[in-house]
């Protein structure tokens, strides 16, 4: 072990990762209780001791540099070893156990949460983790879910949000119904082709006709809004829906339609009440929750 090249302070390495998770100096100040000037003091000596810039400054904004990029993926690792260390000295002293409810789309909760809920299994074992696999919106401050994953910012201000990724959306079809109906080549081609409804039908066409899709109630034949039932039916070959990259471009006998077509970008939220955020339990899963959510698929 070259112990020299351990130089830099974990007071330093925690101020950068908040800043870079938060999306800012203020956001980071105020997740981790200091002042945004003592933040800011803390970026620049990891800067210093490493010898590079980590964040460059577009108008009022911070943006990470490639090495800052580079540098996050690593921090991000170190700090679930710390969480682990955490949980093994709380382990001496008090367990990690209960039981925290947790909503997602029923999408979210069936192909994205798996990994994540074995990894809590495996550093809390005394944890019970309930799932609400629910579309519609559980309600954090009357406490019916303790963490909610959603893609809507809530404007409550007793409510914590962490921004943890913007994921992307393409179309996709199963090959068994593109070898039947033929391949679009345009967006124009999209009206001719059958659509499988998540929801409904008003909010689908509302959703694609902005992007230039030329649908109407005639190309939506099949739905659900079980969206975990109308990706199997999209499987199955009953016709054209959008679905998260990470999940598409993983099942099997599955492809995009129209794969150079800009994708539909979405935010992930996570978010919590202010005054649960300060248990161990809810906020073990919420940081184990927002590193998993971070990561590239591949990770």
């Amino acid at each position: 072990m070259n112990w020299d090249a351990i130089s830099f302070d974990w007071n330093q390495v925690r101020a950068f990762m908040a800043t870079a998770d938060e999306g800012s100096l203020s956001a980071a100040a105020r997740v981790l209780g200091h002042t945004q000037p003592t933040i800011g003091r803390q970026v620049a000596g990891l800067e210093e001791t490493l010898g590079i810039a980590l964040f460059e400054r577009i108008g009022r904004g911070l943006v990470l540099t490639p090495s800052g990029r580079a540098v996050l993926e690593h921090v991000h690792a170190m700090a679930e070893a710390a969480v682990k260390i955490s949980l093994v000295a709380a382990g001496q002293t008090q367990a990690i156990e209960g039981t925290v409810r947790i909503t997602a789309s029923d999408v979210f909760a069936a192909y994205i949460l798996p990994p994540m809920l074995q990894h809590l299994r495996d550093i809390a074992p005394l944890l019970e983790v309930d799932i609400v696999a629910a579309n519609d919106i559980r309600d954090i401050q009357r406490r019916e879910a303790d963490i909610a994953i959603r893609h809507v910012r809530p404007s409550q201000p007793e409510l914590y949000a962490r921004l943890v990724d913007e994921a992307e959306a393409h179309l996709y079809a199963s090959t068994s119904y593109l070898k039947r109906r033929g391949r679009p080549k345009s967006k124009t081609d999209l009206a001719q082709h059958d659509f499988v409804n998540f929801g409904s039908t008003d909010e689908m066409i509302s959703y694609l006709s902005p992007l230039g899709i030329p649908v109407t109630d005639q190309n939506f034949h099949i739905g659900s809004n079980s969206g975990v039932v109308a990706w199997e039916y999209v499987q199955n070959g009953l016709g054209i829906a959008f679905m998260s990259s990470d999940i598409g471009d993983t099942t099997p006998g599955v492809e995009r339609v129209l794969p150079h077509m800009d994708p539909v970008v979405f935010p992930v939220w996570l978010i919590t009440h202010r005054d649960l955020h300060t248990s161990p339990r809810i906020r073990l899963i919420f940081d184990t929750l927002a590193t998993f959510l971070s990561r590239p698929p591949d990770k």
